[in-house]
């Protein structure tokens, strides 16, 4: 029996179900920005290092970029609607237990399930408006509905989070397992059911954890580097460079591989990905910094410091407006590459540490434009001129990408800003996502001749 929807235009079922699934993209995305605001109160109670710190965020991350690709392949098999319901359920549990955590390592743990857990459940739900909603004018608009869902998330999560965390940071992780509760019952009245995929390729599991235990590697090694003898920091790096090797290797002998290497010859994903990398990565550390900087320097509240970075949510508003008027004017590089520009700009502009808002709006303003005409051009740019058939997969490279990139990003932060936290010891910090913003400029605007990398 099929699931798809088929009237011309949305019915009051399909609504319900798109409120479903853009719930949990909602839930993804205030989930990561409240977690940032929501960080110096974590650190002053668990009397956490900055090192320490930054793996409350990476762990989840990584453990989402690195299963993510089999996370859409374990939704075609085991079916979208089993793994969607599956995977929330462990969601809503390991957040909730996030909130009781008394030792830095229990909250990462924490967040680590919870990063595997949205790894199935964001590919899951995505697969199923691909399948529910018909190609046309209702999938389009179930997609914007859900793009501009996950944007708001985001942009929302950090005055929630500042909220939250000025009554208590454990609430943080309590509020989420509220709104999963609220999903779950919905999910298991509303989406219909699906049939599994019979493949005999079945689980690159092998690709799955040497990929994730490489990135996991080399975030470590550049963390732990200030504190660790470099031998070990050599052997970590080491470590992690022979688990990329084994992925490879993997990749090229399993009949059903997490990413088909030949897919990498496509110069300009491999530029979007590059891009990716570069853009979240510069800014999550600049977020880590910011919140840091206002709150245990400047002596701004949660609240405070939420409603500030909220001005970055302006993309939510102009991604989808400005955004296609100006790739349909100019190209997509273009517009990657001027959002690359004003990035590095606000990055300069928040270099003198002002100690009013006014003096960081405008940096604050800029980065919001910069992501707005950067993020979604990089996606088309990572998908377009990909066979039909690897588009999920060239999806899934791309999430991976920018989880690496979140992870990386604030890994390299979080060594520079290692010891006491002075104005000097920010200032520093922030040529890291400066410098990153400056390779983005250089990366975008380097012409590539697009190609499908061939099949085989």
């Amino acid at each position: 029996m099929s699931s798809t929807i088929t009237p011309e235009r949305l019915t009051g079922r399909a609504w319900a179900v798109l409120f479903v699934l853009c719930g949990a993209i909602f839930l993804e995305g205030i989930d990561v920005s409240m977690m940032g605001v929501a960080m110096p109160s974590i650190r002053a109670e668990l009397g956490l290092a900055v090192g320490e710190l930054q793996w409350v965020v990476s762990a989840y991350a990584l453990s989402y970029g690195g299963f993510v690709l089999l996370g859409g392949r374990a939704a075609d098999l085991l079916g979208r609607r089993r793994m969607f319901i599956g995977w929330l359920v462990v969601f809503l549990l390991f957040s909730g237990l996030g909130g009781f955590a008394t030792e830095g390592w229990m909250l990462i743990l924490a967040r680590f399930v919870t990063g595997v857990a949205a790894a199935f459940l964001t590919p899951a739900g995505l697969s199923i408006i691909t399948t529910t909603y018909p190609e046309g004018p209702q999938r389009n608009k179930a997609l914007l509905v859900y793009a501009g869902t996950a944007a708001g998330g985001f942009s929302l999560g950090m005055v929630t989070g500042g909220l939250l965390s000025a009554i208590d940071w454990r609430w943080v992780f309590f509020a989420p397992v509220i709104v999963a509760a609220a999903l779950l019952a919905g999910a298991i009245a509303l989406i219909p059911h699906d049939t599994p995929v019979r493949s005999r390729g079945g689980f690159d599991l092998g690709g799955a954890l040497t990929l994730t235990g490489a990135m996991l590697l080399l975030v470590a090694t550049v963390v732990r580097a200030p504190d660790v003898p470099v031998t070990l920091t050599a052997a970590t790096a080491a470590a992690g460079v022979v688990l990329l090797a084994a992925f490879a290797v993997i990749e090229n002998r399993v009949s059903a591989p997490l990413i088909r290497l030949g897919l990498l010859r496509n110069t300009a994903l491999v530029q979007a990905n590059l891009g990716a990398i570069l853009l979240v990565g510069s800014f999550v550390g600049f977020q880590f910094i910011a919140v840091l900087y206002l709150q245990e320097s400047r002596g701004w509240s949660e609240l405070q410091t939420g409603l500030a970075l909220m001005v970055i949510g302006i993309d939510a508003v102009l991604a989808p407006t400005l955004t296609p008027w100006l790739v349909n004017r100019f190209g997509n590089r273009r517009v990657v590459l001027g959002g690359f520009v004003l990035a590095a700009a606000a990055y300069a502009a928040f270099l003198p540490l002002g100690r009013s808002f006014t003096a960081m709006l405008p940096a604050f303003l800029l980065l919001g434009l910069a992501f707005a005409l950067s993020y979604g051009p990089l996606t088309i740019a990572a998908t377009e001129r990909v066979a039909e058939d690897e588009q999920g997969l060239a999806s899934g490279v791309l999430t991976t990408s920018f989880q690496f990139g979140s992870a990386l990003g604030l890994a390299v932060v979080a060594a520079v800003l290692a010891g006491e936290l002075t104005v000097d010891r920010f200032r520093t910090g922030l040529t890291v996502p400066l410098a990153a913003a400056v390779l983005g400029v250089l990366v975008a605007a380097v012409p590539v001749r697009e190609r499908i990398g061939a099949k085989g």
